[in-house]
C-alpha cells in the first residue's frame, strides 16, 4: 500500500476528482470525521493509506 504523502500532486488530484465523481462517495454528512474515514477506505480499496494526519493544515490568520 502506497502513503498518500508519497503520491506526486498530479496522483492525489486525479484520486479526488475521481472520489468526487463516484456517486457511491456521497456521505450524506457534514461531519469531517465521517468524511475523513469514507475517503480513506474508498483509497484503501485502491491501495493509498491515507489518515487524518493527511489532511491540509490551515493557518490562522491574524
Amino acid at each position: 500500500m502506497r502513503n498518500w504523502q508519497d503520491l506526486t500532486p498530479e496522483d492525489q488530484l486525479a484520486l479526488r476528482e475521481a472520489y468526487g465523481r463516484d456517486p457511491d462517495c456521497l456521505t450524506g454528512t457534514c461531519s469531517l470525521d465521517a468524511k475523513t474515514a469514507h475517503f480513506a477506505a474508498w483509497l484503501a480499496e485502491r491501495g493509498v493509506a491515507f489518515g487524518a494526519g493527511d489532511l491540509p493544515r490551515r493557518t490562522p490568520r491574524g
